[in-house]
């Protein structure tokens, strides 16, 4: 047992103002081989107050001397990055090599482009008759979810950080352990004390605390779109800044002159990367109706390809995240067959041989229509949706049919026409015939997908406030 019995504040590691504890659950084993604090109000009180503290000192600290902690923070992590990965394959369930792959080391690219985003990044530049200043936009609280536990908080503290902007974390409660870390790593960087807190607990504690705290000026959240709106109407009562990544469901267009042998597997095991708990998986494969039936033969033998097993071993998925996650994500299995798309491959019993463990069976489902639940709701599981369509102009229309618009995917072997069609789609990223958009390249949403970029230039713009100061012209 591992017991993470202190959070992080001001500087050191304290216990929590509360006594209570979380247990953290290895989805692989469902044994509890950890506990971190269930903090509280106080807890969150005592952290926001140390970065407001800590705000003065930080937002005027020269951009390139943050970015020097900043790297430091990252030499820490990159040194550790063996172990947090086996803390992520155990927290997450995670196989091993996704979570060194996926998650540590996209991690630390992430904080890399950062740090070189900042040193070209326009602090001030001058205006008419003004000289434009990007002035630090306060405290930060940071919201983040337990499909990412490494590089979704990472991005969130860093480009904060680099901008001026003290942080207080709050890692999900599900998957806490790389958050801590992470704050490890803050440590042993040496960055001032209240530049960086950490507080565990549950959303309705320690969540709506910060959202709801004066001394928080931004708050930053990935997760689901039923906690983003609230967080939202929250923060809006007090005019404070929010950014918000949530839901998808996102399509990928195959269009009819791509060659299916080359874009089904990537399009396949896309969708089930780290077991279909991504929030921009293609859910939903788009495929034009004269090509249907074979497209479904090929599909369904890449699914059954895909192997499911115990994260230390050398497998392709590993289980989902929880107990309520696995049996999510079998409900819409179920309901998707009652709905009556056709299972084409997998369903909600478990895996051969894995009835222990959180695991669930890589699901294809063929002759799904705009109106099922399945197309139309964020599931998180290793399921994939194939729908056909007449047409381009109805392929648009599919891919644009839901209250979700995250990211979503084209193929064509010209690119041109790939990249008018891209352009029809209502979401924030498209990726052309596979392409990963660069770690500088804005992230997030239409509609309810959120508010709000991230990645970048884009994350520091939500960071800093635009302030105009006049001078005088100078006489010629």
């Amino acid at each position: 047992m591992h017991h993470y019995n202190q959070v992080y504040i001001n500087g050191t590691w304290e216990p929590s103002a509360s006594s209570e504890s979380i247990p953290v659950v290895n989805p692989a084993t469902e044994d509890v081989f950890a506990t971190v604090p269930a903090g509280s109000a106080d807890d969150v009180d005592k952290a926001v107050t140390a970065a407001r503290e800590a705000f003065p000192s930080w937002s005027a600290t020269a951009p390139p001397e943050r970015a020097k902690y900043v790297t430091a923070f990252k030499d820490a992590l990159a040194a550790h990055a063996e172990g947090i990965a086996d803390l992520i394959s155990a927290d997450l369930g995670a196989p091993r090599k996704t979570a060194l792959g996926f998650h540590v080391n996209a991690a630390l690219a992430k904080i890399a482009s950062y740090v070189e985003v900042a040193q070209q990044y326009p602090w001030e530049e001058p205006g008419d008759g003004v000289t434009i200043v990007r002035q630090p936009a306060g405290v930060v609280a940071a919201i983040v979810p337990w499909n990412a536990p490494l590089s979704t908080p990472v991005d969130k503290v860093t480009s904060a950080l680099l901008a001026g902007c003290p942080v207080v974390l709050k890692p999900s409660e599900v998957a806490p352990l790389a958050s801590w870390a992470l704050a490890e790593a803050i440590d042993e960087a040496g960055f001032p004390p209240g530049v960086f807190n950490l507080v565990s607990g549950e959303g309705p504690t320690v969540g709506e605390a910060l959202v709801r705290h004066q001394g928080v000026d931004v708050i930053s959240f990935t997760g689901s779109t039923r906690a983003g709106t609230r967080i939202g109407a929250l923060a809006a009562g007090r005019c404070a800044r929010f950014l918000l990544e949530m839901g998808g469901k996102s399509a990928n267009i195959v269009l009819d002159d791509a060659d299916l042998d080359q874009v089904l597997k990537p399009s396949v095991l896309t969708c089930f990367a780290n077991t279909g708990q991504i929030c921009t998986a293609p859910t939903r494969l788009l495929i034009d109706r004269g090509r249907y039936a074979e497209a479904i033969e090929q599909i369904k033998a890449i699914a059954e390809q895909v192997t499911v097993g115990d994260p230390a071993t050398d497998v392709d998925l590993g289980p989902v995240v929880s107990r309520a996650q696995r049996d999510r994500v079998r409900g819409y299995i179920e309901l998707g067959i009652t709905e009556g798309a056709r299972l084409v491959t997998g369903g909600p019993d478990a895996p051969e041989g894995l009835e222990k463990g959180l695991y669930v069976r890589p699901t294809v489902f063929a002759d799904v229509t705009s109106s099922m639940t399945i197309a139309q709701e964020e599931i998180f599981g290793p399921v994939l949706s194939v729908l056909a369509y007449e047409d381009e102009d109805d392929a648009v229309r599919i891919a644009n049919d839901t209250r979700y618009g995250l990211s979503g995917m084209v193929w064509s072997p010209d690119q041109d026409h790939a990249g008018q069609v891209a352009r029809r789609l209502r979401t924030g990223t498209v990726r052309v015939n596979g392409q990963n958009p660069g770690l500088a390249s804005p992230l997030g949403g239409f509609k309810q997908s959120g508010i709000g970029r991230t990645n970048g230039r884009y994350a520091l713009d939500e960071y800093t406030q635009l302030q105009a100061i006049t001078h005088e012209e100078e006489a010629e």
